[in-house]
């Protein structure tokens, strides 16, 4: 027979996970600093966050592309979120330490389930290679450094 606290501490940690993957945990949703409006060109969707695209250089071509292309939609043109669809991704949230360049491979092969911001749960990116997403990742980190998350 197992002591008492066995199953005290047997729940805590079953808690412990639960919330870990998601379960019963309120999103905790970041502040962004918003972009006024009048800042931002009628054909452009606004962006939650403002972001400097910096002058990367051929080496960042593809990402920059393959980003346009399968992650703009919901992300934005610069990756600074779109209200009511998606995240910024130039944010503090996604720097190396927080959300390492695995987080982006997983999200975007397998899909996310929503756990810092309102937006729901992210589908898989259909027709997305791993070779894409390298490019993408390695797009992304430099924008990011250039926006001062490291």
């Amino acid at each position: 027979m197992k002591p008492a606290y066995f199953y005290g501490v047997a729940g805590l940690a079953g808690i412990a996970v639960m919330g870990w993957i998601g379960f019963g945990a309120s999103p905790d949703v970041p502040e962004v600093k918003q972009v006024d409006s009048a800042d931002q060109s009628d054909a452009a969707p606004a962006e939650m966050v403002q972001v400097t695209l910096p002058d990367l250089g051929s080496d960042f071509e593809i990402g920059a592309r393959a980003f346009t292309a399968k992650c703009a939609a919901c992300h934005g043109p610069s990756a600074g979120g779109l209200d009511g669809s998606g995240p910024p991704l130039i944010h503090k949230i996604y720097e190396p330490s927080h959300h390492g360049d695995a987080a982006f491979f997983r999200a975007a092969e397998l899909g996310v389930r929503a756990h810092h911001w309102p937006f729901g749960n992210m589908p898989p990116v259909e027709g997305i290679t791993r070779a894409e997403i390298a490019e993408i990742v390695k797009y992304l980190r430099a924008v990011q450094r250039a926006n001062g998350i490291l």
